[in-house]
């Protein structure tokens, strides 16, 4: 056995978290653009205070997480990322897709409060994730600004092709349905444009989960209009 095989680790979950996403469709594409609420809710072993002593000092966290909606996909050295339209190849490495060798992911996210006297807490309450509910969490670091933003970073292809957002339109009677609290969440994902990059077909009906209600939308000439609001389907 090599050195290197012999530095090998298995690692495990820590916590997960509790997001108003139930599926994959309609997750925000990047952390931090749009202001939905989750939890992070420790694994029984890493359920103690001590664990997070401190951290409510700092305004970010990063959170080291898993792709668990992708774990049968497997991998290929080239992608196509949403920014380029779907069409043209970079290396995944180059790129933040899901079908990664260890689907591994990277999300900064605010940490809103600590709340050490929640039922099986302490939780973190967190503001900006781009996680599906469920998803594992590996590891938990401090953001420090002082290190962690570059001023002077370039952006690859991503400056050339810069995300629009989208005009949101949601009749009253509708957006009445959703609690109000969540409202600004999903304003946000619906502005970012859910829908897959490669298509646009104004005729379609989109239908996204999102904090137990089920949205259905279409999207003419870079307005998106939400067509229904119900209840999510339960079983």
């Amino acid at each position: 056995m090599s050195k290197g095989e012999r530095q090998e680790k298995r690692i495990r979950p820590v916590a997960r978290i509790e997001s108003d996403f139930p599926e994959k469709f309609g997750i925000p594409r990047q952390s931090g653009i749009a202001k939905t609420i989750a939890r992070i809710r420790f694994e029984p072993e890493f359920r103690s205070a001590e664990a997070i002593r401190a951290l409510d000092a700092f305004s970010y966290i990063w959170l080291i997480w898993g792709f668990s909606g992708n774990e049968d996909r497997g991998w290929h050295p080239t992608v196509r990322p949403p920014r380029l339209g779907g069409n043209a190849r970079v290396g995944v490495f180059a790129s933040r897709s899901p079908f990664r060798p260890n689907g591994l992911g990277l999300s900064s996210v605010r940490l809103l409060r600590v709340d050490s006297d929640a039922e099986a807490g302490p939780l973190l309450i967190v503001e900006g994730a781009d996680l599906m509910d469920g998803t594992p969490i590996y590891d938990i670091k401090p953001y420090l600004p002082d290190f962690d933003l570059h001023e002077d970073a370039r952006g690859g292809y991503t400056e050339d092709n810069a995300w629009s957002r989208l005009g949101v339109s949601v009749p009253d009677g509708l957006i009445a349905r959703i609690p109000e609290e969540k409202r600004p969440g999903l304003y946000d994902i619906l502005a970012e444009d859910p829908r897959p990059s490669y298509q646009n077909d104004p005729e379609r009906i989109y239908g996204l989960c999102y904090a137990g209600y089920q949205v259905r939308f279409s999207v003419r000439d870079r307005v998106l209009t939400v067509r229904e609001i119900r209840p999510e389907e339960m079983g």
